[in-house]
């Protein structure tokens, strides 16, 4: 079930129903958690097993490692989650990826290995789930938060539908304490929720699906050369099309949630406006950023063990925080450029010896939502917007090897971007080009105007007649462009 679906309209009208009839608490939990299975189990119903699996044998664990005094049977319980969810998650996801890797070395090597293709399906929201419990029993093995109480709120804490699938990737702490007493919409939230997910909407529907994907969807699936202005065009209106389909999906699971009562953490915030790569880092998806932050890259050593250190673990996190996001080199090599720009960046603040800058320098820091943003990141001056444009662009480099299906695919995108061919194939209309210009132009102004502020503080100062009009028109086109249901592009990682 996805959220631009008629049918989840009427599932969610079900559960705001439920929600709001005169039950206990407890009623309403396990209300909320059969139709967060509903939700799950639309896509493929076998699934809920894995996550039943996963639920109970975390809980239990947590419960264990929080408990036991015993450094072996500590070490052998996190071991047993670790096997489990990274042993689930490599199987499904990285399954048929492993094994084309060893069948090509094996070849490589002289002996003749051609074994069957595995028909793995891949659980939809595996990676968000998966790291989603991980948090909780490794938190519970560093005693860093109590163990859950209740097994109804753990499980609903790891399938609770908006977040379930895309994110935002949820902690314990942050929406456990949720779970404990009776919470209930005040007419604000549900107001913002509703808008919240009207916007979300409209950026998935209207802007990336309607207005870019087909861009995007010809060059990138182009068999010839294109034109330099083709390449770009393509490359732009991807750019886009994954910022408003994913953001979407966040400012949708953030409104459904608000609807309902309760708070999921921000996941983007306007990351085509930051100045610099630990920046957008910064900006997005920040649950993810953080995430590999606390779990990955600190527990490596972080910028603690020397600048050297540093720099491996800077990498090793984006290459592995690219592999996340897919079961193919193309991902690893987006984390590695995302990771040689960090470094870049470190060199310089290094260099510089700059304090402002050298706090942005870690790639999932402490900024914005995360902390305090350096004031130099604050000013919204000429100097600033030329070096946010900068970072968009080389941002753009990287989105071809997110997008391409493979390395010949994204040579051939690079070279027409950066050097013309006389041969190259025209492939956009004038049409496609004025359509991706104005709302990747729009995007990046508006993330400007709004790098350091919130929709919901803009939406309140507004004059309610005026904040109507755009309500309005938010939903007047979305029902002119809901022509399909088609997925979230995060669903498939």
């Amino acid at each position: 079930m996805v959220f631009n679906s008629y049918t989840f309209i009427a599932f969610f009208i079900v559960v705001l129903i439920l929600h709001s009839l005169p039950f206990n608490w407890r009623t309403k939990k396990i209300n909320l958690l059969l139709a967060s299975y509903v939700f799950y189990a639309a896509w493929n119903p076998p699934f809920i097993l894995l996550l039943w699996l996963s639920t109970v044998v975390d809980y239990f664990v947590g419960r264990s490692l929080y408990h036991q005094e015993n450094k072996s049977k500590r070490r052998l319980l996190l071991i047993v989650s670790l096997i489990g969810n990274l042993g689930m998650l490599c199987f499904f996801k990285y399954g048929g990826f492993l094994l084309d890797n060893f069948t090509q070395l094996v070849n490589l090597m002289g002996m003749d290995y051609h074994p069957a293709k595995p028909n793995i399906i891949l659980p939809a929201g595996i990676s968000f789930y998966t790291f989603t419990t991980l948090c909780y029993t490794i938190d519970m093995y560093k005693r860093k938060s109590e163990p859950v109480k209740s097994m109804l709120d753990f499980s609903l804490f790891v399938t609770f539908f908006p977040h379930l699938v895309a994110g935002p990737i949820v902690r314990p702490p942050q929406l456990v304490p949720q779970f404990e007493t009776p919470r209930q919409a005040t007419r604000k939230q549900l107001l913002q929720g509703l808008f919240l997910l009207s916007l979300g909407l409209f950026m998935k529907v209207v802007l990336a699906d309607s207005m870019l994907a087909d861009s995007a969807n010809m060059v990138f699936d182009a068999h010839d050369r294109v034109s330099m202005l083709d390449a770009w065009m393509g490359v732009l209106a991807f750019s886009g099309q994954i910022f408003f389909d994913f953001a979407g999906y966040s400012t949708c699971a953030i409104g459904v949630a608000s609807c309902l009562g309760f708070i999921l953490p921000e996941n983007f915030l306007y990351p085509y406006a930051a100045i610099g790569f630990s920046d957008f880092w910064k900006r997005w998806h920040i649950t993810l950023s953080s995430w590999l932050r606390d779990y990955l890259y600190i527990p490596l050593g972080g910028n603690r063990s020397g600048t050297v250190r540093t720099y491996i673990n800077l990498m090793i996190t984006m290459l592995l925080g690219g592999l996340w996001h897919g079961a193919n080199w193309t991902f690893v090599v987006w984390g590695a450029l995302h990771g040689f720009y960090l470094w870049v960046e470190k060199l310089i603040a290094d260099v510089r010896k700059d304090p402002a800058r050298s706090i942005t320098v870690t790639p999932m820091g402490d900024v914005g939502v995360l902390g305090p943003v350096p004031e130099i990141l604050k000013k919204k001056n000429v100097r600033n917007f030329i070096l946010a444009l900068l970072t968009f662009l080389l941002i753009n480099v990287t989105w071809v090897f997110f997008r391409a299906p493979d390395f010949g695919s994204a040579w051939k995108l690079l070279s027409a971007m950066f050097f013309p061919f006389k041969d190259a194939a025209v492939l956009l209309t004038t049409l496609s080009i004025i359509k991706v210009s104005v709302i990747v132009t729009g995007m990046i102004i508006f993330h400007w105007l709004m790098r350091n502020t919130r929709v919901l503080v803009v939406a309140e100062k507004l004059p309610w007649w005026l904040l109507g009009v755009i309500w309005s028109v938010l939903l007047l086109l979305l029902i002119w462009s809901q022509e399909s249901s088609s997925s979230f592009i995060y669903f498939q990682f």
